[in-house]
């Protein structure tokens, strides 16, 4: 039986909400703004929030300075590929672990997970040293490969978890019907899990557009992608605050934009099969 709600329960649930969100957004907002400012403006003590100089010109230098669609063109295939290429891997993966019974499994997604928690930096010297030996350093192809790996434990935990509310007797009865195997995953399992890899590939597309540590290491200038674009503004001279707080809105306005119109799929697939 429902609870009924009552109306000061929902306005003071919605206040908090937007109060944690606006908390959450905060830092973000406060990169925007000091973009806009002078760099003596940007360091003033105490802080100016609105009633400052409004100015394009740290984009106009940050524009000058460094080639910004080059660095925006290596994070979209550093990003897309490697979520791409873990959903290829991750849905035949999730597939078995959801619908073939084995004892092991939930031993397998526990040790898939553990990994995960390995500190980056204890592996960055071997895979640095095979990076090298190969001669992909600085290579696009091999930060695919690398991400692809680093998420691909998060990718295959989503999915199983999505794959588990699909009734298993629907597949059954796509077996019994002469479906073969490719059938079976491409026009039965994958369009009704639809939400749930669509917030899948969103989620990890993020986790693979924000990574740093792989992408600031690996790379140099031919596969460098907009992390490496945001730490150049970083030097020994100093940090330029309203020149770094352009460069961080340059290189985080696409994946807000993208989030903005996704996010209604993104709640959409995080919520699925939570209300039966």
């Amino acid at each position: 039986m429902a609870r009924a709600v009552t109306t000061q329960r929902k306005t003071l649930n919605t206040i908090l909400a937007w109060a944690v969100g606006l908390l959450i957004f905060f830092p973000i907002l406060w990169t925007i703004l000091t973009s806009f400012k002078t760099e003596a403006q940007a360091i003033a003590s105490p802080p100016i929030f609105l009633n400052f100089d409004w100015t394009l010109e740290n984009y106009a230098v940050v524009q000058e300075r460094s080639d910004y669609m080059r660095f925006l063109w290596n994070s979209l295939i550093i990003a897309g590929g490697s979520t791409v290429l873990g959903i290829i891997i991750a849905v035949p993966a999730a597939w078995s672990m959801a619908f073939v019974p084995s004892k092991r499994t939930k031993d397998i997604l526990l040790w898939m997970l553990s990994t995960k928690m390995l500190p980056a930096v204890g592996v960055l010297y071997p895979i640095y040293l095979i990076c090298i030996e190969l001669g992909v350093l600085d290579n696009r192809a091999a930060l695919v490969v690398i991400l692809m790996l680093i998420n691909l434990p998060i990718i295959v935990w989503m999915l199983y978890t999505y794959f588990r509310e699909i009734p298993g007797e629907i597949l059954e009865a796509a077996r019994m019907d002469g479906a073969t195997l490719k059938e079976e995953l491409l026009y039965i399992l994958t369009p009704m899990a639809v939400p749930g890899i669509a917030s899948t590939l969103l989620l990890n597309f993020i986790l693979a557009w924000n990574e740093a540590f792989w992408t600031l290491n690996l790379t140099a200038v031919d596969a460098a992608p907009l992390t490496a674009f945001i730490a150049s503004y970083s030097s020994p001279e100093g940090l330029f605050f309203a020149k770094l707080s352009a460069a961080s809105t340059m290189a985080i306005a696409p994946i807000l934009i993208l989030g903005w119109f996704s996010q209604k799929q993104l709640v959409r697939g995080l919520t699925f099969g939570a209300v039966k």
